[in-house]
């Protein structure tokens, strides 16, 4: 239920709505500048590439607070109290969005940098639960039962989102009030949801107090350095870990990046698809891939779950490939559609069949592979490149967009991050050697 309750996120936040709004408004201040481009810190910044250098920017803010806050969790036992606090102040960050309207662009993107990392944050203590929650031999079904529930109810709120701004003049509603109610409506969603998650779990071990003279600042340090000290000891845990921290990055920001590329003008390398038919089609791949999620996990128990994962990758490098190379088309399909509109919808069903599924599959895999009693601090590692919180992908799209002006030029970049990531889990990772040198043995054939 954490999974439907942090989803409305992803979906209407990052997926839909906020990266065209904050383009938006940043083009007017960008227009209205004279320049047509941002200046920030000096820097000539695109108004597209906005969303996704605040996205690289609370990674990178990741990078450095969630390793020492896993590290507290794990030593303290307060994993729920932790994913209480941070969900709680997502939830607001996200609330708060209403209010962006106007020259507040940047409100919009501190925000966001806010609530996302917030967001990362509770998936450190949310994912630390599975081991507990799931025998090893459940954990991919588990897993991707959770992904398939956040799927649902992240559509289900963006079908409400979209019936609202689809009917926005009959509800005497402008399309940037439609917006900022949608955004908002994430993070009352999100806050009211966790609620019952926060009812039903249970922390597994009381909390445990400090030695005298320690913070838990000091005491996650040290419970970090006693890890980086340790980790050899795990090298195919490690190994997979940065085969997942490069391809993910390549999915989430695909993920992050399509509705801006999707909405942006065909003469910037965009597909000019209109706001009400973009909301569609991510809806679409809501739905879709709440199938796909419940599909990979049989897949897993039948094929293992890194061959099935193998497979999630090579689709993927397929989709920016084709996201270069096609969607061109402006001949009308079914008399209704551009064709590159249509074409754009059969490449977010291939998504999101792969979508939440490449992602439980990692997951559920990475559970198996951590040692016992350290579970936040590595899932801090791990959620460094989780849901949106990439920051090489985002960096790289940004910075292709703003050397050649071009979006397709900078999704097709994203391939690199699908072909390395895919190499090292195929040639490199050794699962079961993983899952002994964890400690976790008798877990099912991976």
């Amino acid at each position: 239920m954490y999974d439907w309750a942090n989803s409305a996120f992803s979906t209407t936040v990052i997926a839909v709505f906020l990266g065209p709004y904050l383009a938006s408004l940043a083009a007017d201040a960008a227009a209205a500048a004279g320049t047509g481009t941002l200046s920030v810190l000096g820097w000539a910044v695109q108004p597209e590439s906005v969303f996704v250098y605040a996205t690289s920017l609370s990674v990178g803010l990741q990078v450095f607070f969630l390793p020492i806050l896993g590290a507290i969790a794990d030593y303290s036992h307060l994993r729920k109290r932790m994913l209480q606090v941070f969900a709680t102040i997502g939830a607001l960050a996200t609330a708060a969005l209403w209010f962006v309207q106007g020259d507040l662009w940047w409100l919009g993107a501190l925000l966001y940098v806010i609530a996302n990392l917030s967001f990362g944050a509770a998936m450190v203590f949310y994912n630390a639960f599975l081991p507990d929650i799931a025998s090893n031999d459940q954990q991919d079904r588990v897993s991707s039962y959770g992904w398939a529930m956040g799927y649902l109810g992240g559509g289900l709120l963006l079908l409400a989102n979209l019936i609202l701004y689809q009917l926005r003049d009959m509800l005497g509603l402008s399309g940037t009030m439609a917006v900022r109610i949608n955004l908002a409506s994430a993070g009352v969603w999100w806050f009211g949801f966790a609620f019952i998650t926060w009812s039903r779990l249970r922390a597994r071990h009381a909390a445990r107090g400090l030695p005298a003279g320690e913070t838990y600042l000091t005491i996650g340090f040290k419970q970090l350095g006693q890890t980086f000290r340790e980790a050899g000891r795990f090298p195919h845990t490690l190994r997979f870990l940065l085969a997942y921290l490069i391809f993910n990055d390549g999915i989430q920001t695909v993920i992050s990046a399509a509705a801006s590329f999707a909405a942006a003008p065909i003469v910037r390398g965009g597909l000019g698809i209109e706001q009400g038919s973009l909301i569609q089609v991510i809806l679409m791949i809501q739905f879709v891939a709440f199938v796909g999620a419940l599909i990979f996990g049989r897949l897993a128990a039948r094929f293992g779950a890194r061959n099935v994962l193998a497979v999630s990758l090579v689709i993927w490098s397929a989709v920016v490939i084709y996201a270069y190379f096609g969607l061109n088309g402006d001949e009308l399909v079914f008399g209704a559609m551009p064709r590159r509109e249509f074409e754009f919808w059969l490449l977010g069903a291939a998504i999101a069949l792969v979508m939440g599924g490449s992602q439980a599959i990692s997951r559920s895999l990475f559970a198996r592979m951590i040692p016992p009693g350290k579970e936040a601090e590595f899932f801090s590692i791990y959620e460094v490149s989780e849901r949106g919180t990439s920051w090489l992908g985002p960096l790289l799209f940004g910075l292709v967009n703003d050397l050649f002006a071009n979006l397709r030029l900078a999704i097709l970049s994203l391939i690199l991050f699908f072909v390395v990531g895919l190499a090292l889990l195929v040639f490199w990772v050794n699962v079961d050697r993983a899952i002994n040198e964890s400690g976790r043995s008798g877990a099912a054939a991976a």
